[in-house]
């Protein structure tokens, strides 16, 4: 499975959000900014966001957007089901193989533990070598 710019911008999105949980609305203007992306592309992917009530937005002239959750409340799985669909490696269900159809399924289930086992806190509070993670680079 691989993960489109969809599924990325929008973890990037939520990473925005999550960092600045609390502190009020963020614009994707200010996101799309930081990171050098279309901000016409982030409306894009917040819409659904919305919808699936993972964000919340704003109105107003310091209006935005603020997650809907707590960032431990929200997994990397929530993000990339609603902007990636459903997690599967192959379309399994017509393989007539039933060790390649368990191996497939295996693969899916273990995909789905690690993005459904890491939250938005877990993924701005990450830290490689004992350096604070600039997430920036790892998206």
């Amino acid at each position: 499975m691989k993960i489109s710019t969809k599924g990325r911008y929008g973890l990037t999105i939520m990473m925005e959000l999550a960092n600045r949980c609390g502190e009020g609305p963020t614009s994707l203007r200010s996101i799309a900014q930081r990171h050098d992306l279309s901000e016409h592309y982030l409306e894009q992917l917040v819409a659904p966001l919305r919808n699936a009530g993972l964000v919340k937005s704003i109105r107003g002239a310091y209006g935005g957007y603020v997650l809907a959750k707590q960032p431990e409340e929200i997994s990397a799985g929530d993000v990339i089901r609603v902007l990636e669909g459903p997690i599967s490696p192959v379309e399994f269900a017509e393989e007539e193989d039933p060790a390649k159809r368990h191996l497939w399924l295996r693969i899916r289930d273990s995909i789905s533990a690690v993005l459904d086992s890491t939250s938005l806190q877990d993924l701005i509070s990450f830290e490689d070598d004992g350096h604070a993670n600039n997430y920036m680079f790892y998206i």
